[in-house]
């Protein structure tokens, strides 16, 4: 295992069993297992929110509830789709409910609902386009604080605005947000989206989120965080659809945004398992095919490739969260960029992942003897645990790489 992994996301725990009279529990046999882990590995969901609503059946349903299976077995954390143009086509009728639903059966199975985007050029709502910037302003930030509001406790983690980096340029067509940072700015745009969502919910995550990995990502989280603006994690996207960015490009790129000393969240992640797209796309949406097609060296090929690029992450002090994009092959541009095939079987990059996730970087069961003061000690991955102990159950955390003294009443 790497080193780093070892240092960066275990710790050595030492358990002190005490009886309700706060005498030490002498020479009892324990037994302690891993329940969650501390960092979040997510999946891109979207597929919940139909299942979660009722409306597969048939053999259609077998299959995404088999799907669903797998991604609750391997992932903690669902990212959920809040785009505003599907959110709320028609303004003041938002599909509050159906994400409601997605969010609850997420948080029963034992996932982190996080929510995207808040802000976005791409996917807003069309019927921004009747409005002056300043109106255009108004119901973006209405947006967020009546959505971050109405699923506080079921989603606290978002990604404020997306792409502010190409935001004001963008011309591929005529919409709302980009006329509005055009006029007002990235800064004073990324300030007044991360404004309404703090008073919305101001023990919220928040994130701002960009595919760009230029300097001028570096440059426009600078200015922010100089503005004044609280960023709580800095989003970085690697969708690797024309190959895999290798281990030192990989590092440079955490070394860039190190410097700020924020959490970073590699929020959405993909490798093909098929033929990879041409280098001279710049805007991964501009390719198009209808048959996109996994392969058994491809798949050989993404399973390598995906261990590496988690490794590299999982080792690194700043990174908290690895999002998938997403479960399945054929989602975003027909893709071969899922951990299970079209059928729902898994190819060997789920595999590879589930012995890491669930097996090398997951503390096994334990059976500990307490000494004559209580005492147990083990080492263990950083995370959620049950200790059970003559009958009764108690949890307790592990919650950060320091040696650390963990009391438990029973």
């Amino acid at each position: 295992m790497n080193a780093d992994i070892k240092n960066y996301r275990m710790a050595d725990v030492t358990i002190i069993v005490l009886q309700a009279d706060g005498t030490p529990l002498a020479k009892q046999e324990l037994v302690v297992q891993q329940t969650r882990h501390k960092f979040l590995f997510g999946i891109a969901a979207f597929d919940l929110v139909p299942l979660a609503n009722g409306e597969y059946s048939g053999a259609e349903l077998e299959r995404a509830e088999q799907c669903a299976a797998k991604l609750t077995a391997l992932f903690n954390t669902a990212t959920l789709p809040f785009y505003w143009a599907r959110f709320e086509p028609k303004r003041g009728q938002p599909l509050t409910e159906e994400l409601k639903n997605a969010a609850r059966w997420c948080g029963q199975r034992g996932l982190l609902a996080k929510g995207h985007p808040l802000c976005w050029h791409t996917l807003t709502a069309d019927w921004l386009l009747g409005m002056r910037v300043p109106e255009i302003l108004e119901a973006q930030t209405d947006r967020i604080q009546r959505d971050v509001s109405d699923f506080l406790g079921l989603i606290d983690v978002w990604d404020v605005i997306n792409e502010a980096v190409i935001m004001p340029s963008f011309d591929k067509y005529d919409n709302g947000i980009t006329r509005l940072c055009k006029e007002t700015g990235r800064i004073e745009t990324v300030k007044a989206m991360f404004a309404a969502a703090r008073r919305a919910n101001p023990s919220a995550v928040l994130l701002i989120n960009d595919f760009d990995i230029s300097p001028a990502y570096d440059i426009l989280v600078e200015g922010c965080l100089e503005a004044g603006i609280t960023i709580d994690a800095i989003g970085i996207q690697s969708h690797m659809h024309q190959g895999y960015w290798g281990v030192e490009k990989t590092l440079q790129i955490l070394d860039q945004f190190a410097r700020f000393n924020l959490p970073i969240h590699f929020t959405e992640t993909s490798l093909v398992s098929g033929h990879l797209m041409p280098p001279e796309i710049v805007d991964l949406n501009d390719y198009q095919v209808q048959d996109w097609p996994t392969t058994p060296a491809g798949e050989k090929r993404q399973a390598q490739e995906t261990i590496r690029h988690y490794e590299t992450l999982f080792a690194h002090p700043l990174v908290e969260s690895i999002t998938w994009w997403d479960i399945s092959d054929g989602g975003w541009l027909n893709a071969p960029a899922g951990l299970l095939r079209k059928d729902g079987s898994s190819k060997p990059a789920y595999d590879e992942l589930f012995k890491r996730i669930k097996g090398e970087w997951w503390t096994a069961p334990l059976k500990l003897v307490t000494d004559l003061e209580g005492k147990a000690s083990f080492r263990g991955f950083l995370g959620d645990y049950e200790l059970a102990c003559g009958g009764e159950r108690r949890s307790f955390a592990l919650t950060d790489p320091n040696t650390q003294t963990v009391q438990v009443h029973l």
